[in-house]
């Protein structure tokens, strides 16, 4: 037996957090009988072949080990967890046009590709990342369990486990250590409490240089490595990177509407805090413009989030099946080799793109990054190989950061 908890002084058990994780090195020990506060009871269920007892204090536990009380191990029903149901936000058919953006949204969410807005205030970046969950595909049993360890540790798991992927957003004056995480007894930051769903970032420019720079590894390697003195610790942070930004320190750079006060030289200062390597790293840049009032005036609805997130749960099921020997999920977790392995141009789509790299002087990472992305396109339009389309669409996206930020 193994005893987990918190004794209060009138002998009752209080929960305690990071449950999962410590069950799961149990059973990985060969430890079979597990003992805990009732409260942390379904926590500990989620680990097959790992017998859970929950009691309410001291006096059932002594009665249970001598035979007075007859209790049976927690059981967890994992098919009533996962429903497949999304998460409830802000429906798509609510948002009055922004086809493009919603195009954008459903790439990234396919593929869990990093994502930019760049539009002027009111023109809907915060309310389209805010309805991002709800065309999401749903978390496999291990993401929820890797998931579920990270925010049991942290202290936030508000039910026995996480059933949909996070949303997890910063405000701009976060510091790098809330963001990435650290402290003398290192905890997970934000990124990591966003493992395996999205971590939004409004007002991106206004963000210290800082803690941006802080994001290019993370983004690289998937993982934050925290060193200390006690030594090193590893938290996971495999995040789907969603940003949206003013134009300009006014905001109104390009508005249709309203005249921007800047002048180029506070416009290339304000967008210059997005360095390039951090550009380097986003899929898909997009410029969110303001509604018409016709538009918003019009009673017909917009494509529903459900009809969406079908089209989104189909395009993950291939790389399912493509990735089910490989240990990633999604297209944008391909390296250099799996990408030239997965990702078949015709002879159209290679000249086009090999056009684009020479003219645009593409790093290697963005050119493998527009390589991702096209896969994902092409994912989505049910298309075993890579055509000129489906490349051009990923190159539109990509290269749209030289219009967005000059």
């Amino acid at each position: 037996f193994a005893f987990i908890g918190e004794l209060a002084l009138n002998g009752d058990l209080r929960a305690v957090k990071g449950v999962l994780p410590i069950a799961l090195k149990l059973k990985e020990e060969g430890i079979k009988n597990l003992i805990l506060p009732e409260e942390n009871g379904k926590e500990a269920g989620l680990v097959d072949g790992l017998n859970v007892y929950g009691f309410k204090n001291l006096k059932e536990i002594i009665e249970f080990l001598n035979g007075d009380l007859k209790k049976d191990s927690v059981k967890v029903d994992l098919k009533s967890i996962f429903n497949g149901k999304h998460s409830s936000g802000i429906d798509f058919k609510e948002i009055k046009g922004q086809s493009l953006v919603k195009r954008a949204l459903e790439i990234g969410a396919s593929g869990f590709h990093n994502i930019l807005m760049i539009g002027s205030p009111g023109s809907g970046k915060s309310m389209m990342a805010k309805a991002l969950p709800t065309i999401l595909p749903p978390l496999s049993f291990d993401e929820a369990i890797e998931t579920t360890k990270i925010h049991s540790v942290a202290g936030i798991l508000k039910d026995f486990i996480v059933k949909e992927r996070p949303f997890i957003s910063a405000h701009h004056t976060a510091s790098d250590i809330s963001i990435i995480g650290g402290g003398n007894i290192p905890k997970p930051g934000l990124i990591s409490l966003a493992h395996n769903g999205v971590f939004f970032m409004d007002e991106l420019p206004e963000f210290k240089r800082n803690v941006l720079e802080v994001l290019r590894q993370p983004l690289e390697d998937r993982k934050v490595v925290i060193s200390r003195a006690s030594g090193m610790y590893e938290f996971p942070a495999k995040f789907q990177l969603v940003a949206a930004a003013n134009p300009c320190p006014c905001g109104y750079r390009n508005d249709p509407k309203k005249s921007c006060r800047c002048t180029p030289r506070e416009i290339k200062r304000y967008m210059g805090k997005i360095s390039g390597p951090l550009l380097d790293r986003i899929d898909i840049n997009v410029w969110v413009n303001p509604v018409p009032p016709e538009e918003l005036s019009k009673y017909d609805e917009g494509e529903s989030s459900d009809k969406i997130r079908e089209r989104v749960i189909k395009a993950v099921e291939i790389q399912k099946k493509r990735f089910k020997d490989l240990p990633i999920n999604f297209n944008s977790e391909m390296t250099p080799s799996m990408i030239s392995k997965f990702v078949k141009l015709d002879s159209k789509a290679e000249n086009s793109l090999n056009m684009y790299a020479r003219k645009y002087n593409l790093t290697a990472r963005s050119y493998h990054r527009i390589l991702k992305l096209s896969r994902t396109i092409a994912d989505l339009d049910g298309s075993k190989n890579v055509k000129l389309k489906h490349i051009l669409e990923a190159i539109n996206f990509k290269l749209s950061e030289e219009s967005l930020l000059n």
